[in-house]
C-alpha cells in the first residue's frame, strides 16, 4: 500500500488501516479502540470518519509509536486508544 492519507477498512481484523508517513508497513487501529475513544460501539464508517477529523493525531501517534518501540520500517503495528489519546491531548 503506497503512501496515502486515505484508510481502508479491514473487515478480516475488524480494524483501520492506514499508511504512517514515512513508514512502509501499514498501521492499524482495532473497532475496540474507536469504540474506547468514541464512548459508542463505532460502524466501520464512523471509525474512518473519525480517522478523518483526527487524522494529525493519528499520524502523530503512529510516529511516535514507531520511535517508541522501534518498529521495523517495513513491519505492521497496532495503535491503542491510549497511543491516540496522548496525541489528541496535545
Amino acid at each position: 500500500m503506497p503512501y496515502s492519507k486515505t484508510p481502508i477498512w479491514r473487515d478480516d481484523i475488524d480494524a483501520l488501516a492506514f499508511q504512517a508517513a514515512d513508514h512502509t508497513g501499514l498501521c492499524m487501529v482495532h473497532r475496540r479502540a474507536f469504540r474506547t475513544l468514541l464512548r459508542i460501539v463505532p460502524s466501520p464508517q464512523e471509525c474512518v470518519d473519525f480517522y478523518h477529523t483526527h487524522s494529525d493525531a493519528f499520524q502523530a501517534a503512529a510516529r511516535a509509536k514507531v520511535v517508541r518501540a522501534d518498529v521495523a520500517d517495513t513491519a505492521n503495528f497496532h495503535l491503542t486508544s491510549r497511543d491516540v489519546t496522548r496525541q489528541l491531548k496535545n
